[in-house]
C-alpha cells in the first residue's frame, strides 16, 4: 500500500502572507507553481485545541477498522454519538476527515481518512 501523509503546520498570519504574494508573483510571471497541500495553524494552541488525544483515537479508529457509519464509530469508541458527530464535523472542517453519504441510505453517514501518516512541521 503506497502511504499518504498529510502535513501539519503551525504559520503564522506574517509567514502565511510571505507564502501567498511569492505564489502570486510566480503567477503573475506566467511561472508553474507546485501545488502544497497541507494544514496549517496560526499557533501551536490552536492546533492542539484541534487536535486533541480523543480526536486523534477518532482517525486512528477509522483508519485502521474503517466503520460503515459514525454510529458504528461512536460505538467501537465507546463515546457517546453526538460528542463524536461533534468531533467529526470539526475534523472535516480543518480536511482531516472525509464524510460520505452511504449509497444505500443518503443520510447514513460513512467517515474516511485516506492519509497514513500526519508529519507536523513547527518553524522555530
Amino acid at each position: 500500500m503506497k502511504v499518504k501523509r498529510i502535513d501539519i503546520g503551525i504559520k503564522g498570519l506574517k509567514e502565511s502572507l510571505k507564502d501567498f504574494a511569492e505564489t502570486w508573483k510566480k503567477i503573475e510571471a506566467g511561472k508553474r507553481v507546485k501545488k502544497e497541500e497541507g494544514i496549517y495553524f496560526d499557533s501551536i494552541d490552536t492546533m492542539r485545541a484541534v487536535l486533541t488525544n480523543k480526536r486523534l483515537s477518532i482517525l486512528k479508529a477509522i483508519r485502521e477498522q474503517q466503520p460503515k457509519s459514525v454510529y458504528e464509530l461512536a460505538k467501537l469508541l465507546g463515546r457517546d454519538l453526538k460528542n463524536v458527530n461533534q468531533d467529526l464535523k470539526l475534523l472535516a472542517d480543518v480536511g482531516l476527515v472525509t464524510l460520505e453519504k452511504a449509497k444505500t441510505d443518503k443520510k447514513r453517514m460513512i467517515p474516511r481518512v485516506d492519509y497514513n501518516k500526519i508529519l507536523l512541521e513547527i518553524s522555530v
